[in-house]
């Protein structure tokens, strides 16, 4: 690993570590902690790995030093899909240790998280139920999967996310995602969130216009010229390239998932690795805090 690499994760274990000391339950300490899971899994994302079989093989050579106790496979995956609530916790965390945790503008948007390419797979997978068919028009294709709901800042820090059938309508999932966090919304007067025309509704803006936010997104030909319409043709590429990080370098397609639990938990996986890199990047003052460059290799 590289220095930039071996300071992030150092900075995380010790952040996460001093969080969870209050937390600590009595009993026997588990050999791999919370706090060592933690940057073990932010470490496989940002070094690209998406098999853990193959990731622990590294691990163990390279990594014996950082981590003096490994799982194999199968108690590395338990642990992991265990610690859900824990890794949407860390996320949360460091996002609130940045300036960007107070920004009043929001941006949202969802891109598919594909789970199979056969018939036979869709037929057979434990995801039934849960995942479905949708269209990707960015890319003009059809897939089989969940759609990743994602609301950052402007800096592409992660603020709320979410998983969902690719058949939901985008604004009941945004709805549902504000109705479960609504005291972050309270305490952010002003709120300007910003969307594209899959969020077009008179009754959602309404919805939203209760809840104090404004909604600004591109108008329809037929409509009249929107306030602010110019702002969402330059502000649409930031989320997207945040789309084009989790997919390009953290690899959010090849997941690996087979179950709805697998699936969730690698996506928060690789959503904390963005997190954290850009958590790093903000402490350190780089000028770019979105860069993964340093962190991935």
């Amino acid at each position: 690993m590289n220095e930039s690499l071996d300071t992030l994760l150092t900075a995380l274990y010790v952040k996460i570590d001093d969080e969870l000391e209050t937390g600590r339950r009595m009993g026997r300490p588990p050999q791999l902690t919370d706090a060592e899971l933690v940057t073990l899994a932010v470490t496989q994302a940002l070094l690209g790995f998406g098999s853990e079989t193959r990731w622990l093989r590294y691990a163990h050579a390279h990594l014996a030093l950082m981590f003096p106790y490994l799982p194999q496979q199968s108690g590395y995956n338990k642990r992991l899909k265990a610690a859900l609530t824990l890794v949407k916790a860390v996320i949360r965390m460091l996002a609130t240790d940045t300036d960007f945790w107070f920004d009043n503008h929001w941006i949202v948007d969802s891109t598919p998280v594909p789970c199979g390419m056969s018939r036979p797979t869709v037929k057979r997978s434990d995801l039934a139920g849960w995942a479905g068919y949708g269209y990707c028009a960015s890319h003009s294709r059809f897939f089989w999967g969940l759609r990743l709901y994602l609301v950052c800042t402007p800096t592409g820090m992660p603020v709320l996310w979410a998983l969902a059938n690719p058949r939901l309508d985008e604004r009941e999932v945004l709805q549902a995602m504000l109705d479960l966090d609504a005291g972050l919304v309270s305490e952010r007067p002003g709120l300007l969130l910003i969307a594209d025309k899959g969020f077009v509704s008179r009754k959602f803006e309404n919805d939203l216009a209760l809840r104090g936010i404004e909604l600004l997104r591109p108008a329809f030909k037929c409509e009249k010229k929107r306030k602010g319409e110019s702002l969402p043709k330059s502000v649409r590429q930031l989320i997207e390239s945040v789309n084009d990080t989790l997919k390009g370098q953290l690899h959010l397609e090849q997941h690996g998932g087979r179950t709805f639990e697998g699936v969730a938990i690698r996506v928060a996986q690789r959503i904390l690795a963005l997190a954290a890199a850009i958590w790093r990047n903000h402490k350190t003052g780089q000028p770019v805090t979105r860069s993964l460059i340093a962190f991935d290799h």
